[in-house]
């Protein structure tokens, strides 16, 4: 049990040292302000954006405001344990690094300073198979991370990957289900990015007026690594992020099915989990197929444009798969959505963008920042429902109320 004090003395305890480009960070969405004024506009919408007209993402948020809570009090509330075990693993908060890609041109080694600040926080970070940073060099800087992969298109080539990622450390493996077809991602376009990554003037003159992103991430990384790769899809290394082929290598995926999940069941010898799920019956297919975790997702809004809300579902995927840690992502910014989600059957909860945005503006400070403000909002926010334990939570700390509510 920690006895936790929350206000801004833990975040100036954790800021950027003499870093004005992180502002007033009071909340993991200041960060965001932060990474739009530092970061070129197309990698920032890169991050930032989401599928079509970004009905899910906004989904996402509005489905947490859609409840409230429902407070006890006079508790005693001064001593709180914010841990939770995941797979034998004790951590120090009930949230996580979602898995990002391409963090390597958000932030100068960013899935290496992502890991690391995951570490030094003791909470999960999982690794990105389309990241740009080989996983042989990420898994040292933190030997509890997680993989997550995004299957090749035929067995061989599942088997291989998923030796490599054995061989290199990871213990916990996470497959993404969601990614049958690339998502249409219109605003990606419409700011100038694409996958491959196509240089003209526009790119430019965006990397130009963003010296610090240009000299401190896009030319550091090309001096001391060479141009970025995709190194993480398969057992071998992928294609350059110029490269055509690139969007040939990522959109493999249409006829992955069941019978994948049970051949990677029976090669991998760790946890596994699976990420995407929205259907409660899709979940217990994948526990009987042998998922010994389920991540509730719909990516963040970044796939299927008017998908539910991964909130919206959770209690039905728990109770379709009692025994099995469930956990959450897709809009989750602040304690309260933390709370809420716990409160409604999630054993655990991963938080994605505003990590991204941390670490382009503040590095491995900046991400550790953000973990020290989640973590207190999380604290606070107990003892003011008055729980001293996470495994308190239940559905009775919560109402319903119409949308449209504003506390």
């Amino acid at each position: 049990m920690v006895r936790a004090r929350a206000g801004s003395a833990a975040s100036r305890r954790h800021a950027h040292p003499g870093d004005e480009r992180t502002g007033l960070i009071l909340c993991l969405d200041d960060f965001e302000a932060a990474a739009r004024r530092h970061l070129p506009w197309p990698i920032f919408q890169y991050v930032a954006g989401a599928a079509e007209t970004g009905c899910s993402f906004r989904a996402n948020r509005d489905q947490f405001t859609d409840h409230a809570f429902v407070p006890r009090t006079l508790v005693d509330v001064s001593r709180r344990d914010l841990g939770v075990t995941l797979f034998g693993k004790r951590f120090d908060a009930p949230f996580g690094i979602a898995p990002m890609g391409l963090q390597a041109i958000v932030a100068h080694r960013g899935d290496v300073v992502l890991a690391q600040a995951a570490a030094r926080e003791n909470i999960p970070f999982v690794m990105s198979g389309s990241s740009l940073i080989r996983l042989e060099e990420v898994a040292p800087a933190n030997p509890d991370a997680w993989f997550q992969a995004y299957l090749p298109g035929d067995d061989e080539a599942i088997a291989a990957l998923l030796l490599r990622v054995q061989v290199a450390g990871f213990r916990t493996l996470v497959v993404t289900l969601d990614t049958a077809a690339a998502a249409n991602r219109e605003n990606n376009v419409r700011a100038g990015f694409t996958i491959p990554v196509r240089p003209g003037p526009r790119l430019a003159l965006q990397g130009l007026t963003h010296p610090r992103w240009l000299c401190g991430t896009f030319l550091r990384t090309l001096l001391q690594h060479g141009l970025p790769h995709f190194e993480n899809s398969y057992a071998h290394r992928g294609a350059p992020v110029l490269s055509p082929n690139v969007e040939r290598d990522m959109s493999d995926r249409g006829h992955l099915n069941w019978r994948h999940l049970r051949m990677i069941r029976d090669q991998w010898p760790g946890p596994l989990v699976v990420k995407g799920v929205l259907d409660a019956r899709d979940a217990r297919q994948a526990v009987e197929a042998g998922a010994d975790g389920i991540i509730v997702s719909n990516h963040g809004g970044r796939q299927l444009d008017g998908a539910v809300a991964p909130l919206r579902v959770l209690p039905q995927i728990v109770a379709a798969c009692p025994g099995v840690p469930i956990m959450l992502d897709s809009g989750v910014r602040r304690g309260s959505d933390v709370l809420k989600a716990l409160a409604l059957g999630a054993q655990f909860v991963f938080v994605g963008r505003p990590f991204s945005f941390a670490a382009a503006v503040g590095g491995e400070a900046g991400v550790r920042q953000g973990i020290a403000l989640l973590k207190a909002e999380v604290s606070r926010n107990m003892a003011l429902l008055g729980v001293t334990r996470l495994e308190e939570l239940d559905s009775s700390y919560l109402v319903s109320h119409p949308p449209g509510f504003h506390s």
